[in-house]
């Protein structure tokens, strides 16, 4: 991983470990202390039944990004609570972009903000993550 920064090798090294992150077919956008973009697309072994996706997936892909953002500092951080507002359907073949974004960092606190769009810029979900920050470092 010559060449990248900290939190790059950080990122890459967790998603190359991340099975489910994998199965969601996540591609890493961008990544930088305290904050990352992904993006998926969605699938049809994705959707519920009410052939939409399954409110998990944008779950999953901004819990994906809480990660990924949140460990970037070095600091092994995993969360200790989370919400989503669903605020729009998502279809099959509709590329999500997530970008989580740091709200507030302490030593053993911090809270992050994703906001997850469609390929059009329609915001179709809206999280937000709290993490503990572990004193072990990567």
């Amino acid at each position: 991983m010559k060449g990248k920064t900290t939190a790059e090798q950080i990122v890459l090294n967790m998603l190359s470990n991340d099975a489910f992150s994998i199965w969601l077919g996540i591609e890493l956008l961008s990544i930088a202390e305290g904050s990352c973009e992904l993006k998926m697309t969605v699938r049809s072994e994705m959707t519920n039944g009410f052939s939409i996706a399954h409110g998990g997936i944008t779950y999953s892909l901004a819990d994906s990004a809480l990660a990924f953002a949140s460990n970037s500092h070095g600091r092994k951080s995993v969360s200790v609570e989370t919400s989503i507002s669903h605020t729009k359907p998502c279809e099959i073949g509709d590329v999500l972009i997530a970008t989580a974004t740091e709200k507030s960092l302490t030593n053993k606190i911090a809270v992050y903000d994703i906001s997850i769009c469609n390929q059009k810029k329609e915001v179709v979900a809206l999280f937000k993550g709290t993490v503990y920050r572990t004193s072990k470092v990567w």
